[in-house]
């Protein structure tokens, strides 16, 4: 009975251990207030309204959910448009959408939040954790009749600060830029973004380390699944299931309570539909090398780090408004300020030289170069989006964040995301 009593004690002492604390600093969650009294101006906030309203007209997006924030204040949040054009839904502020790419800057912060608590150091080895990625070879030949390829080692290893900045040389299969990687990936069985098989982040990415690399770890920027590979690292250190960690470790302490990688049956009828158009009228976008309704079916059995989740804008917003606050949100502290600082710094030299940007350990972080060039906001703004259409950028200077969010697949003349972010950057007014 002792011993009982001892191995319950020690769980909870290992539990209370990893949870988020409590911080010295309370900033208030999310809430509404008049865009006056946050210092934005309520008459040029209208012209988001004039702007999404006209590209639902012109028929560029079939519906959109668009909020501002500013001082922890909700300044504006509206839905246009159609959440399922054949249906005839229409869109709602709290609609649910596929959020694709900005999962990565999630699981990027569930890795932080393991590295503040001392687990591993940043240049570390993947293979020290998951040591199927040991000794990675690079692509040296391939032949295109039948996918076979020979190899050659790799210059060094890939580490965890390499899968955080996309430098690790691993590669985006059915998206990668390069067809021999597109080929290689499908017929090892890689798992690409999203799926409704039945199969697990360990699974795709114990396959997609048999693989070879785009190029040495660390010499140059390649979009690629290391998040993926991260996302079964926080496993593997947690000893927690992904989608569990994040539950209990980031969505619950934050409120954010319509953020899922497989949504509960009760917030299903909330999802957005993914629209393509043909000729003059959106349609439900078709299965394809994955089924858009992946968060709603299947085996739901895939957390995929760099593009499973689904979210809202106010839950996105959530999040970003803990990173202006420098890592605590309602008085849980989630990430130190310090750590923060090292999230926003330069990761990758100057492979983005010229760009006006720089990628840090989550985000693309704005440079004074891009704030010269006009429309994008303060230096240190970080921003991202992802594959169904939805942006984000979060001004730490000016306080400010902005989220569209759309579902759409297929070539359109949507221009709402670069207009949004500078009509909200216009509306500030102090």
């Amino acid at each position: 009975m002792k011993h009982n009593l001892f191995l319950v004690l020690c769980f909870f002492l290992a539990f209370t251990a990893s949870a988020q604390t409590k911080s010295l600093q309370k900033s208030p969650p999310l809430s509404e207030a008049s865009p006056a009294s946050v210092g934005m101006s309520a008459e040029r906030l209208a012209r988001i309204d004039a702007m999404c309203q006209q590209a639902v007209k012109e028929g560029n997006v079939p519906g959109i959910v668009a909020l501002v924030a500013r001082k922890g204040k909700i300044v504006y949040h509206k839905a246009f448009g159609m959440a399922d054009s054949p249906s005839g839904r229409a869109m709602k502020k709290d609609d649910i959408f596929r959020i694709a790419s900005q999962s990565k800057a999630i699981t990027s912060t569930a890795v932080m939040m393991l590295w503040e608590e001392g687990h591993f150091q940043l240049d570390d080895p993947i293979s020290k954790y998951i040591p199927e990625f040991k000794e990675p070879q690079l692509l040296k030949s391939f032949k295109y009749s039948d996918t076979t390829f020979t190899t050659e080692p790799a210059s060094r290893e890939i580490t965890i600060r390499h899968l955080l900045t996309h430098t690790s040389g691993l590669g985006y299969g059915m998206i990668d830029g390069d067809e021999r990687f597109k080929m290689m990936y499908q017929k090892a069985g890689v798992m690409d973004l999203f799926t409704t098989e039945d199969i697990s982040i360990e699974q795709s990415v114990k396959r997609l380390a048999t693989l070879p690399l785009h190029h040495n770890p660390g010499d140059a920027y390649t979009y690629s699944e290391g998040l993926d590979v991260l996302g079964y690292f926080i496993e593997v250190i947690s000893g927690m299931p992904f989608d569990q960690f994040l539950r209990e470790r980031l969505f619950d302490p934050l409120g954010m309570e319509d953020t899922w990688f497989y949504l509960p049956e009760n917030k299903a009828s909330r999802l957005v539909a993914v629209q393509r158009k043909e000729g003059e009228r959106w349609t439900t976008y078709p299965v394809t090398f994955y089924d858009p309704q992946y968060p709603v079916k299947g085996a739901k059995t895939f957390f995929s780090g760099g593009a499973g989740l689904s979210s809202t804008t106010k839950d996105y917003a959530t999040f970003l408004q803990m990173y202006l606050n420098e890592g605590e949100l309602n008085g849980v502290r989630i990430l130190s300020r310090t750590t923060i600082q090292s999230i926003m710094g330069n990761q990758i030299g100057d492979l983005w030289a010229g760009t006006g940007r720089h990628y840090g350990l989550a985000f693309g972080v704005l440079t004074e170069e891009g704030q010269a060039k006009g429309g994008s906001g303060s230096v240190g703004t970080f921003d991202w989006g992802g594959y169904f259409n939805t942006q984000y950028f979060a001004d730490p200077e000016e306080d400010l964040i902005g989220i569209i969010m759309k579902q759409t697949q297929g070539p359109t003349n949507d221009q709402t995301g670069w207009k949004f972010r500078l009509l909200t950057g216009q509306a500030i007014d102090d």
